[in-house]
């Protein structure tokens, strides 16, 4: 199976020059848990992410507001597939980086989708509970070799 059939196409995104709060009412409007982060609304191209977890720590937890750019709290640079990867493969990139969310990017850095964590454990591949929940094990242990 293919990472396009699994995908949420066309998520919400913001630049980074959105302020946290704006990010934060476009996860709440959409009910997730993390922002692409594009260069321009006109060239969609990817160079971040922002999720609930850097709003909190990075922002909230500094003492910071609402009005702090997207810029100053998002991760640059993330771990991104594209539409034709391979869905085993992308669970084992998740996996063994640790991320729950991979924004999907064509071959020019465009963003065209997302995959969440639930839509590796949601899909038809992943057939039993046990193999589901090993996945969402693996991803979510705590490694120290790794930051978030």
């Amino acid at each position: 199976m293919r990472v396009k059939q699994i995908m949420t196409p066309d998520p919400a995104s913001c630049t980074p020059e959105t302020t946290v709060g704006e990010a934060a009412t476009l996860m709440r409007d959409n009910d997730c848990g993390s922002i692409p982060v594009v260069e321009s609304t006109t060239s969609n191209r990817l160079v971040g992410t922002v999720t609930d977890r850097d709003l909190a720590i990075r922002v909230l937890a500094a003492g910071n507001g609402p009005d702090v750019l997207v810029r100053d709290a998002m991760t640059p640079d993330p771990i991104t597939c594209v539409p034709e990867d391979e869905v085993e493969d992308l669970r084992e990139v998740m996996i063994e980086q640790q991320v729950r969310r991979v924004p999907v990017v064509d071959t020019d850095g465009k963003l065209v989708g997302i995959v969440a964590q639930a839509d590796v454990a949601r899909e038809d591949g992943a057939a039993s509970d046990r193999e589901v929940g090993r996945i969402v094990e693996a991803i979510s242990e705590p490694r120290s070799d790794l930051r978030e």
